[in-house]
């Protein structure tokens, strides 16, 4: 994502998780798609400093500057009503929290549904440094030092 360093830490990240990787020649679109939203976005006509993108083929990213103008309930809402629309376009679920993802020890990314996460634990395919993306991080800070955290420092732990 471009100028996400130029972002004050306290900016507000929202992170949706597709059900599987873009393809290749959809992310650029997609990317499009993202900027011509982020560029119109806005809180109580307000316009948002928003940017965005898709990471590592299966994250959808939104980012806001609220030192700028905060976000509202209609703005969220206008985001969701945006994200729905890519699910739509693409072919992707966007909006289920039902799987995580992880990386392996090559740091290969792949999903699991949580309600598997106790039997993958058990049965050695993850282990409890295994590092997972939590998509619940809030803000810049957090997205940048936390969203991969070892799966014992995570919220998830408690499914194991």
């Amino acid at each position: 994502m471009r100028n996400l360093l130029a972002f004050p830490d306290e900016s507000r990240v929202w992170i949706y998780q597709a059900d599987k990787p873009f393809a290749e020649a959809d992310i650029p679109r997609i990317n499009e798609d993202i900027d011509a939203f982020c560029t119109q976005w806005t809180s109580h006509s307000r316009e948002l400093r928003a940017l965005g993108g898709v990471m590592h083929d299966l994250f959808v990213v939104l980012v806001v500057d609220e030192t700028m103008a905060p976000t509202s309930g209609c703005s969220i809402d206008k985001s969701v009503a945006f994200v729905k629309s890519l699910e739509q376009k693409y072919g992707h679920s966007l909006l289920d929290r039902k799987n995580i993802a992880w990386l392996d020890e090559a740091e290969q990314i792949h999903t699991t549904p949580l309600a598997d996460l106790k039997q993958m634990v058990e049965s050695g395919g993850m282990k409890m440094d295994t590092k997972v993306f939590d998509n619940l991080v809030t803000n810049r800070k957090d997205y940048i030092s936390r969203w991969t955290v070892p799966l014992g420092e995570s919220w998830m732990k408690r499914f194991v």
